[in-house]
């Protein structure tokens, strides 16, 4: 029977992937509430201990040393007590063993709901601590089940719970499908520890690298910055702690072969891996990568930084949809305003004629920022071009085309007046077609009493000469 007992609680703790010890502290709490039922009293104080070894259960109740006990389940005789403890003295408490020699069907059915209960809480808390200590980390799971807004996804112990705002957009999810997630929170329910991850997370992709180049987990290569649009395009700024080192060659691996695994994992999103700098407009430049940048200037004040693009490439920095300069925001943490060369230039150009009238006083004096003399050039420039006007210089060039254009303008008034006389002639002709038309109707047959064919085509012909 006592071989049975430790069978049964072996087999149990395997079963719930629990401990020895907590299984058979399950079971003497539950033999606690048990022997409670039929054999001490409720207030009573008593302990179960069960031999891991021999299976052997007794039981210990807590009783008030007297002279004559009155109640045997409360007290007890003096010289009984000091069988156990030769030194007690009356009004003391001792333990003593009382153990039964059965408990009734009540107490076994009490029994064993306090066993699955208390199984069940050393289950959750089993799992509330091995999962607490993984956040932040990867785990592998199957697609249990997809409901309409949340993916529920087997971690082998416990379901963890994919909502909708962790997921990636343009992913596709199946029952029994394998995923690696981001394990992002672990909280405790009164239904058992809840376990929220994500595949839109920034970390994941930290993490896939850690997982995939060996530099990066053990330190050597550092990923100093990620910005992440799940399912589309990422970039990450890695920079080397060792000298000798490529972090950019590292996180790419031998034909691509590391981050391709990446790219798998993650059903084709675009990762460009560019090199860390810490000075802003080094790494500014490399971000907006992979188009060539020209010029970089930086307002520390407003953080704002200023990029000049051949113009061929304007499209290719600025990426699909605004992406790869929203990237380099992100990754750099400054506020990118991408203008074309020949737009710059011009600016350039056109601040540099605003200085010249502006006078020397105003450049010395005071600088004069680039936001104003933007707002300042706008408005001056229809004024610059009235004042050219009356200059000698400038007259000499356009005053022979206009004065050759305006005779022309002349010549084609006495055209429209020939053309109102053209149309004051017409109301004549076209009294004579209604006449013709009538006369025409009259006689639809011959004299010989033989009817003509309809005339739809000898009117045409007259009426369009007429018109011309």
């Amino acid at each position: 029977m006592k071989s049975d007992f430790l069978i049964a609680i072996t087999q149990l703790s395997a079963e719930k992937n629990l401990p020895k010890e907590t299984v058979i502290g399950a079971v003497e709490a539950a033999l606690v509430s048990a022997y409670k039922k039929d054999n001490f009293a409720a207030n009573q104080n008593i302990r179960v201990k069960i031999n891991p070894n021999t299976g052997g259960v007794k039981v210990w109740a807590e009783k008030t040393v007297v002279e004559v006990p009155s109640d045997g389940r409360y007290e007890i005789s003096l010289d009984e007590a000091r069988r156990v403890k030769p030194d007690i003295q009356i009004d003391e408490t001792i333990e003593v063993e009382a153990t039964p020699h059965n408990a009734g069907r009540i107490a076994a059915q009490t029994a064993k709901q306090v066993i699955l209960q208390r199984l069940h809480e050393a289950e959750h808390s089993a799992i509330f601590e091995e999962y607490a200590g993984k956040e932040g980390d990867i785990v592998t799971g199957l697609v249990h089940r997809i409901e309409s807004r949340q993916i529920f996804i087997d971690l082998g112990r416990t379901e963890a719970i994919l909502p909708a705002v962790e997921q990636v957009p343009n992913e596709r999810y199946r029952v029994g499908q394998r995923l690696k997630v981001y394990l992002l929170e672990v909280v405790r329910t009164n239904r058992g520890p809840r376990v929220i991850v994500s595949r839109s997370h920034p970390d994941l992709l930290r993490r896939l690298f850690e997982l995939e180049v060996p530099e990066v987990f053990s330190g050597l290569v550092e990923l100093k910055s990620i910005a992440r649009e799940a399912g589309f395009r990422s970039k990450i700024a890695v920079a080397a702690r060792q000298d000798g080192i490529d972090p950019v060659g590292c996180c790419v691996g031998l034909r691509g072969i590391r981050i391709q695994n990446i790219v798998n994992e993650l059903n084709g999103e675009k990762i460009d891996v560019v090199m860390w700098n810490p000075g802003a407009s080094i790494l500014i430049a490399n971000a907006l990568s992979p188009a060539r940048v020209l010029s970089v200037d930086l307002n520390d004040r407003e953080e704002i930084a200023t990029v000049v693009i051949p113009d061929r490439q304007l499209s290719l920095a600025i990426g699909k949809e605004g992406q790869n300069v929203r990237l380099a925001v992100k990754l750099t943490g400054w506020r990118i305003d991408i203008k074309s060369a020949s737009v710059a230039e011009a600016e350039r150009v056109a601040e540099a004629e605003l200085l010249t009238e502006i006078g020397e006083e105003t450049v010395v004096g005071e600088e004069v920022p680039s936001e104003t003399l933007a707002t300042t050039e706008s408005v001056l420039v229809p004024a610059r071009a009235e004042e050219a006007e009356p200059s000698p210089a400038l007259d000499t060039t356009p005053i022979p085309s206009l004065v050759s254009f305006e005779p022309q303008l002349t010549a084609e008034k006495p055209q429209l007046r020939f053309a109102e006389d053209i149309s004051v002639s017409m109301p004549t002709k076209v009294e004579a077609k209604p006449r013709k038309k009538r006369k025409g109707t009259h006689d639809r047959t011959a004299e010989d009493g033989v009817k003509l064919k309809k005339r739809h085509r000898t009117p045409e012909i007259p009426m369009d000469d007429e018109e011309y």
